[in-house]
């Protein structure tokens, strides 16, 4: 007898203008792919209201909201009145399940002042989700120091995930130390990732999500396309290869630990 799988798409973008064409399409595709539980990430004031939207219209889709650190705007006077309205997001709609995406990205933003902003954000984002009693949703690129400093000195209290983490062992055994989950998408399974699976063994099953981060980072073999929910098998399929367990075993785990952080039965 066939085993049903489920996954748990844990990061995904349905909320992106690469959607607005065939949005009921790609839903079919991600229903007939076993993917049944999405999260749909905002990342600003707008896309959070769309994801929340999206959340209402279908019962497997649930929403974060959040200013991520590429939204930041110039004042900081504009940002804390965007951060007021993602908190009456957060608190009156019941399908918002973590405070995301958020974190410090200094890949672009070479000027001090504005990734001190950045940095800000992240801090009064994190005293939000401790008040609502909501995990969050990390993202980090090229600010691993801060990052982690900024996690030990403002304590999560319901812990969160590293969405799409960065292949670099230091940032993977900080996290994990600090309670977190480690979410893996597109990236690990490309040709040229030349330690994903070192990076993919330091992870402990229980402490693993997969994720598409569509409409970007399409898995092989559909590299290069646009990706959707439906490719997230791919992920757990490599990961079930480097540990040498079955593909059945990293969906189960999987959908167990992201209901387990965002308290969904």
């Amino acid at each position: 007898m066939k085993v049903k799988m489920e996954f748990f798409d844990s990061h995904a973008h349905l909320n992106d203008e690469k959607f607005t064409q065939d949005l009921p399409e790609v839903i079919c595709q991600i229903c007939e792919a076993q993917v049944t539980r999405v999260i749909s990430a905002g990342y600003s004031l707008a896309s959070s209201k769309k994801s929340i939207q999206l959340a209402r219209e279908y019962d497997f889709i649930y929403s974060t909201c959040g200013i991520s650190p590429n939204d930041i705007p110039q004042s900081e006077e504009e940002l804390w009145k965007m951060l007021e309205e993602i908190q009456d997001l957060a608190q009156n709609h019941v399908k918002v399940i973590a405070i995301g995406e958020i974190g410090l990205d200094y890949y672009w933003e070479k000027d001090e002042k504005r990734r001190k902003l950045q940095q800000k954000a992240f801090e009064k984002q994190i005293k939000l989700a401790n008040a609502l009693s909501l995990p969050i949703v990390i993202h980090t690129r090229d600010a691993m120091i801060d990052t982690i400093r900024i996690l030990q000195e403002n304590p999560v209290n319901q812990k969160g995930v590293f969405h799409c983490c960065p292949q670099n062992q230091e940032l993977i055994r900080e996290a994990l130390a600090l309670g977190f989950f480690i979410s893996f998408a597109g990236p690990i399974t490309f040709k040229n990732a030349k330690h994903a699976n070192e990076i993919i063994e330091m992870v402990p099953l229980d402490h693993l999500f997969i994720e598409t981060d569509s409409p970007y980072l399409a898995p092989e073999p559909v590299r290069g396309r646009r990706n959707t929910p439906a490719n997230v098998p791919y992920i757990a399929q490599k990961i079930a290869e480097v540990k040498q367990i079955s593909l059945e075993e990293v969906a189960k785990q999987t959908y167990q630990n992201a209901n387990k952080l965002y308290h969904l039965h």
